[in-house]
């Protein structure tokens, strides 16, 4: 199973923190995806200009090549608003899980208007950020959560998550192959014939009969 995972959702759904927690439960390298927009991205955020596709297209390459460059798994925070962002992410780790930290819009334009000047992004990009989400719910390997539960919750539901996932594809490795009525050969074995030609050669019955493979 791919062991990277993704903590996704708007601006201020508490990605940093969720992220930071379960790395390190997890044992998994942290790496906060806002540290890879370049300059130009960040001034357009400052002054409350929306990123277009293009602007983050070599922003998503670059995460892709951080989830390649650790097959052992890492826990990357990451927006991930569209579906096709994530398909990019996805690319680069198969198999790679998303969690979805919901929040209403209230809440998290509350969250971003605290962090304050220090922060690039601007709280007026609340706004663009849920016109661009496309909802994950419903996608393969993403787990949805209240971002408004504490901390400690959020950390124990997606550590559940993790684990309840890591023993089903565990079981599914250990389960035994079970013979079909196809694969057991209902003929007789044959007697062995005694003869006393010395051109006629013994009949095996476990060359007739093979026995049925095990898994």
């Amino acid at each position: 199973m791919q062991n990277s995972l993704v903590i996704m959702g708007v601006a201020g759904c508490g990605k940093s923190s969720l992220g930071a927690a379960v790395a390190r439960a997890a044992g998994l390298t942290l790496v906060e995806g806002d540290d890879f927009h370049n300059p130009a991205s960040r001034a357009k955020m400052r002054q409350g200009i929306a990123l277009l596709d293009a602007d983050r297209d070599g922003w998503l390459t670059t995460l892709g090549a951080q989830l390649r460059a650790r097959p052992e798994g890492l826990l990357l925070t990451c927006s991930a608003l569209k579906r096709a962002y994530r398909a990019r992410l996805r690319q680069a780790a198969p198999g790679l899980r998303f969690v979805f930290l919901d929040i209403g819009h209230l809440q998290a334009q509350a969250r971003v208007a605290a962090r304050g000047a220090a922060h690039f992004f601007s709280a007026s990009l609340v706004d663009s950020q849920f016109a661009t989400l496309e909802d994950p719910t419903g996608e393969a390997g993403v787990l949805r959560v209240d971002a408004l539960q504490s901390l400690a919750q959020l950390q124990a539901e997606v550590m559940a998550w993790l684990d309840a996932q890591a023993g089903t594809v565990s079981a599914h490795h250990d389960m035994p192959t079970i013979s079909t009525p196809a694969m057991i050969s209902s003929t007789p074995s044959p007697r062995r014939t005694v003869t006393d030609s010395p051109s006629a050669k013994p009949t095996s019955a476990d060359s007739m009969n093979p026995r049925p493979t095990r898994g």
